[in-house]
């Protein structure tokens, strides 16, 4: 089809019109269905129990994201008076928005639905089991009041809202606690409203003593909820329920405006703690009372509220799951990486990939040769340069200290550290810092681009010739995540190879033009 032409005759002769909003689905609703997908996965009895309850907490994982950015970025076209549809689908900020709204509700619907129809009872028939205050035995009663008293009581807050004390300024995705009170003063009944955060610096979850064989646990926030009058002393408990908001975390930045990006995404990031709320997620059994307030104070609209069963923050799941020691008739069969065939024997990592090309598949093969190449060169006397791109690494990462020490030992070291990998943006300024105190050329990313490429070139000194050697991979510098997401990488010394490489990170750290 010619450039520019809008309309295509089909084979029964009829024009098909390419401007026809029909055709498209808004990337919005496209996302959500991919979401779905992952839900889909929750609900698979192929799957073993408690990997399906990963697929739960990774769905829930997802909707933050999608509210914190997608949400949050919609919701500031509308905030700027932005009227024009998306580029196919037709579809204005706020059409998007309603639109987004009746989908995300009937998603976590469906989450709680499963969460308490089928997780719950298939849980408890294995022996475990989340337990409310109420249903605690005398041991375990002793258990938890000692718990608040030593571990919980003194990290809490109680925060006050009246005339003289705002409405706090609560953290993104934190948990919470609303309070309404009775306060007698001099006979006169006056209605209180306060709030209490759940520290995050706690576990969300604590594992209660119980019989062999039994696994119990109750939630932070229902022992708070228990013992929460200690904290307002003199007044009378009216209602304590729990909430969470969501904050519009998409970075505005103006990038060819900026002299410097890293000052800029840093004091982005300062923002994004305290910008405006994108969601609230209350209990269904939280009264309109104390739902108005919070509904007012955080400046959102109705539809923005989440009611649920509770409980709040499905994300939980997925540590208790990896945490939870036994139950290995409910998870995957482990199955370790294993060392990639065409390395096996072979202690010259260089020598290796010039007999040929090797494609190593993760997870299922290690990650550990990445980490050998890298490292091996920053050690090798014959290496003279390394350059890589790092969009996303662990946190302790041998790749960047195999960085380091090559700087230190006297080698041309440059690497690409992509600030604006989202939520992770903090983390890459850091490494930054590290490899330029050790000597690196850090670049810091490119304006009005995000650099995703996955390179790592090393050069090296073999008698009269220099020799390219390059990795190339579909995920991440990351041997954390290198053990769980499944991805391609390719080392070659292909000539070939070698010279676009060449061109790409020239094309990164200089002003040259991209290669065709």
């Amino acid at each position: 089809m010619g450039q520019g032409r809008k309309s295509l005759e089909n084979k029964r002769g009829d024009t098909i019109d390419f401007d026809c909003t029909e055709y498209y689905i808004n990337r919005e609703l496209s996302w959500l269905a991919f979401n779905h997908r992952v839900l889909e996965e929750a609900e698979d009895e192929k799957n073993p129990l408690l990997e399906r309850l990963k697929f739960l907490a990774i769905t829930s994982s997802n909707l933050d994201e999608f509210f914190m950015i997608r949400v949050g970025s919609m919701k500031d076209q509308e905030k700027h008076g932005i009227t024009t549809p998306d580029n196919k689908s037709g579809m204005t900020p706020r059409q998007q928005l309603e639109a987004v709204s009746r989908e995300a509700h009937k998603m976590v619907e469906k989450q709680y639905r499963l969460l308490h129809e089928t997780f719950i009872p298939l849980l408890a028939s294995y022996g475990i089991s989340f337990v409310k205050p109420e249903e605690l035995t005398e041991e375990q009663h002793r258990f938890v009041r000692t718990y608040f008293y030593d571990r919980i009581y003194p990290v809490l807050t109680p925060m006050a809202v009246d005339a003289s004390r705002p409405f706090p300024m609560l953290l993104n995705r934190s948990v919470n606690l609303a309070v309404t009170l009775d306060s007698e003063r001099d006979g006169k009944s006056k209605l209180l409203f306060a709030v209490v955060q759940v520290p995050s610096v706690l576990p969300r979850y604590i594992q209660l003593p119980s019989p062999e064989g039994i696994a119990q646990f109750i939630l932070l926030e229902d022992v708070i909820c228990h013992y929460v009058d200690f904290l307002f002393k003199g007044n009378r408990i009216l209602s304590v329920k729990p909430f969470r908001i969501t904050r519009n975390a998409d970075l505005t930045l103006d990038e060819e405006g900026t002299e410097d990006l890293l000052k800029e995404i840093q004091k982005e990031l300062k923002k994004r703690r305290w910008s405006s709320a994108v969601r609230l997620e209350v209990t269904c059994e939280m009264d309109e009372y104390m739902k108005a307030i919070l509904q007012e104070s955080l400046e959102i609209e109705a539809c923005d509220i989440y009611e649920v069963e509770g409980p709040l923050d499905l994300t939980f799941l997925m540590k208790f799951v990896l945490s939870l020691p036994g139950y290995n008739e409910l998870r995957y069969r482990s199955l370790p990486p294993q060392p990639p065939a065409d390395f096996i024997g072979e202690n010259n990592i260089f020598e290796a990939i010039a007999h040929k090309d090797i494609l190593v598949h993760h997870p299922y093969e290690s990650f550990d040769p990445v980490v050998h190449f890298v490292k091996q060169a920053a050690d090798d006397p014959n290496v003279l340069a390394i350059k890589q791109t790092l969009y996303r690494v662990s946190g302790d990462s041998p790749i960047v200290n195999a960085l380091a020490k090559a700087a230190e030992n006297g080698k041309q070291v440059t690497v690409l550290v992509e600030l604006k990998a989202r939520f992770d943006e903090e983390n890459n300024i850091v490494w930054a810092k590290k490899l330029e105190k050790a000597g690196c050329h850090v670049i810091y990313g490119l304006v009005g681009l995000k650099t995703h490429c996955k390179i790592t070139l090393i050069v090296r000194q073999e008698g009269q010739k220099l020799i390219r050697y390059v990795h190339l991979g579909t995920g991440n510098y990351n041997d954390s995540t290198a053990r769980l997401y499944t991805d391609l990488g390719m080392f070659t010394c292909n000539e070939q190879f070698g010279i676009d490489a060449s061109y790409i990170f020239n094309h990164l750290s200089g002003y040259s033009k991209p290669p065709k």
